[in-house]
């Protein structure tokens, strides 16, 4: 894939994560190769980086760090050699803009995960952020910051293979020890789960299995994965964060609810796009019919993360899970 299709590919993704588009074109239009793709993603985080130590205000400052944060985590997503670094400087980023605005949210950290609790303290309820494949606790600020307007504590997390833990772990489709591990460390009686992409799947597998989900929302998740089918650079990545070709074959033929979807007992609400169309993945729709509380908001003009629509779901979305945590 060239450089100019790749940046095109991920342009609602960017947008929808909150790269401001204009920025986005410049820094990708000037991209000759591919490989460049980490490097020069780095130097806008840097730049922003840069004009946060300039900021006048505390105020303006954790915003640059904010903005930093994303485009190191979309550094990641390209060829990147420094992609750990990358990933770690998103994770240092994010955690001195909260130093800033948010002195009260805390960092919680278990075996397989890692990430931010940000809300009141006395909220009556928690909603944990779960990313997918590639994405991290970075990447879903508005579906965090649309949580925190209504009033839930929301945890943003990074789990195996994922984030600032993709270096150091791999992926694992038993994602309910992971989402078990993060309520007892939360020290919550409850949560309710929001998953994007891949972690649409971690989220239903865990509904099923987890009886401390309340509520969940899958965003653009999958319902079933088959190997053979996967575009070349969907394989790629999966054997990059499974650890070998063996494993994330195993690991794509263990992702299938099929079975799990009628165990899911709590709430249970699937937001799909018309355009999310990737060779290889069934996409949430059995889900939502199979699930004994399923919902399905589906949009047709919606692509993959439904970066381009997030007026017709995003809200809706938010609205939805708060009503059924309240």
């Amino acid at each position: 894939m060239s450089a100019a299709d790749f940046a095109a590919a991920n342009l609602s993704r960017a947008t929808g994560a909150g790269l401001d588009p204009h920025e986005y074109l410049r820094a990708t239009g000037e991209l000759v190769d591919l490989d460049q793709w980490g490097e020069a993603l780095m130097r806008v985080a840097h730049e922003h980086l840069a004009r946060a130590g300039r900021a006048a205000t505390p105020i303006s400052a954790a915003e640059h760090l904010c903005v930093a944060a994303r485009w190191f985590h979309f550094a990641t997503l390209g060829p990147n050699r420094e992609s750990a670094l990358a990933a770690a400087e998103a994770d240092t980023a994010m955690g001195r803009a909260l130093d800033l605005l948010e002195p009260q949210a805390r960092r919680i950290e278990g075996p397989g995960f890692t990430g931010w609790l940000r809300g009141p303290a006395d909220a009556a309820a928690t909603a944990v952020v779960v990313p997918g494949l590639d994405s991290g606790k970075e990447e879903f600020h508005d579906v965090v910051a649309a949580l925190l307007r209504r009033g839930l504590a929301v945890f943003a997390m990074d789990g195996p293979g994922q984030g600032v833990l993709a270096a150091t772990t791999t992926v694992r489709a038993d994602y309910h020890h992971v989402i078990g591990q993060v309520i007892d460390a939360l020290g919550t009686q409850s949560v309710g789960l929001v998953g994007l992409s891949l972690g649409g799947y971690y989220v239903a597998e865990s509904a099923a299995r987890e009886s401390r989900v309340a509520a969940a929302v899958t965003v653009s998740g999958p319902f079933r994965l088959y190997w053979d089918a996967l575009p070349p650079p969907v394989q790629d990545l999966l054997i990059q964060r499974a650890g070998g070709e063996e494993t994330a074959r195993r690991f794509a033929g263990q992702v299938d609810l099929s079975t799990l979807a009628p165990q899911i007992t709590c709430p249970l609400l699937v937001v799909d796009g018309g355009q999310d169309v990737i060779p290889g993945v069934t996409n949430g729709e059995p889900l939502a019919r199979l699930a004994p509380h399923g919902h399905h908001l589906y949009l047709p003009h919606g692509d993959h993360l439904l970066g381009n629509a997030r007026p017709d779901w995003l809200a809706a979305a938010a609205d939805w899970i708060s009503g059924a945590l309240a």
